[in-house]
Order: structure tokens, then sequence, then C-alpha cells
């Protein structure tokens, strides 16, 4: 099972689908919190987190999942936005992610990336 965590409504859902057509189990979250609950019902095999979003932020989260879920591999994605002078998907693998994806991404790139985390 695979846990989304993405702040935009439009790209979790092309995201959500697109892995579901790809036969993946998705749950989704807008935040960070939101994954923590879902991961409290049923911990997942692979978080997708974005690193920049309101209220729990992509580090917070991989923060609380390497604590709580150490078993779960997750990626980091971002786009940098107005923070792109700064590598931040650098300091999310001093962090301990499995992965990195900068965005835009295609989805046969995050797929090979979630296929290369088994």
């Amino acid at each position: 099972m695979i846990i989304l965590v993405e702040d935009n409504a439009d790209q979790r859902l092309a995201l959500k689908l697109a892995l579901e057509h790809a036969r993946y189990a998705v749950r989704d979250a807008a935040n960070g919190r939101e994954a923590l609950m879902l991961a409290r019902e049923r911990p997942p095999r692979v978080l997708i987190t974005d690193l920049f979003m309101p209220e729990s932020d992509g580090f917070e989260t991989i923060s609380a999942f390497r604590r709580e879920y150490p078993q779960t591999r997750i990626i980091a994605v971002s786009g940098g936005g107005e923070r792109a002078r700064y590598d931040y998907l650098a300091s999310a693998k001093l962090m301990g992610v499995d992965a990195t994806l900068q965005k835009p991404f295609d989805i046969e790139k995050l797929l090979k990336t979630i296929e290369s985390l088994a």
C-alpha cells in the first residue's frame, strides 16, 4: 500500500489515479498530519510526499515516518517553487529518504522509482 501526500488536489488526484491504474493500492492525504493518521490505521509499504505543504510539511512527515514507521520506504518529491535556490531534495536525502524526484516528473519515472524500492 502507498500513501501519497500532496497538497495540490489536482496533482494528488492525477497521481493517485495513475498509481491505481498501475495496480497499486493508494491512500491519499493533503498533508503530513493526514498521512500519519492513515498510517496509524495501516502502515504503508511506500510513502510519497511532497516537501512543501501547509500544516505539516514533508520534512516533518519524513521525520515522523522515520521515527514511527522505519520500514516504510519514502520518496520525496518537490518542484522547489520559490525556494529553488536551495536543493531541498538533497536535504531530504540526508534525512534518510529512499529516493527523490524533481517536479515535474512523468508517471513512468515514478513507477520505476517505486519498483526499485521493492
